[in-house]
């Protein structure tokens, strides 16, 4: 072959690198570990070229570590909880589980021809029972220690996502997913405690 054709050896090196799980993380007691952690995409159902950048760079450290020696863990996760998902599928007359799981299945299907050196073995999403229990459980334990509270505060209030804010969401007054003008509420939050770094998990 003289010239690189992708639709020729993409598929026959990635067919190869399955069959070898290249791309395993396996326990490995004489070897260093590293962890490489890309941030988790929202499940939209398409993938764009700033996840091909994004996840093109943490495949390259992946790879370099993995050549140097290391025991490479790679995995991949959905940011699929919450107000998004749930309006998103309200939107389109379906459930949300089906949709945000839809919409994973997809974006899956966009990324492995990508031939990143990711363990799917490790895929996760944060709408999973699995993952969210886990984290209600160190919720609850840092509750029990006193290291979260309630009280009020004012936030960005999209009336028309009826979700709260960050600062950064907000633009020319503006939701920055709805478009709606936001509006200044004040609502009960969970807080952290101001002397948490005087206090112990143990």
């Amino acid at each position: 072959m003289s010239r690189y054709e992708p639709s020729v050896i993409e598929p026959k090196w990635q067919q190869a690198w399955d069959e070898a799980q290249a791309f395993l993380a396996k326990r490995d007691p004489s070897k260093a570990k590293y962890y490489v952690l890309e941030m988790f995409p929202y499940p939209s159902g398409r993938i764009h070229m700033g996840h091909v950048r994004n996840y093109t760079m943490g495949d390259v450290v992946a790879r370099y570590k993995a050549a140097q020696g290391f025991s490479v863990l790679h995995p991949m996760g959905w940011d699929a909880f919450g107000m998004p998902a749930e309006n998103a599928a309200m939107e389109r007359g379906g459930h949300p589980k089906e949709w945000t799981y839809g919409n994973i299945a997809d974006m899956r299907g966009q990324m492995k021809p990508l031939g990143l050196s990711i363990d799917w073995t490790r895929e996760f999403a944060t709408c999973d029972p699995e993952y969210y229990g886990q984290q209600q459980a160190m919720f609850l334990d840092m509750l029990e220690k006193g290291l979260v509270y309630r009280k009020n505060a004012v936030v960005n209030w999209d009336p028309v996502d009826m979700t709260v804010l960050a600062n950064e969401q907000v633009i020319d007054g503006k939701g920055w997913r709805s478009g709606a003008t936001v509006e200044r509420r004040e609502l009960t939050q969970w807080w952290r405690c101001s002397n948490c770094a005087t206090r112990s998990m143990h």
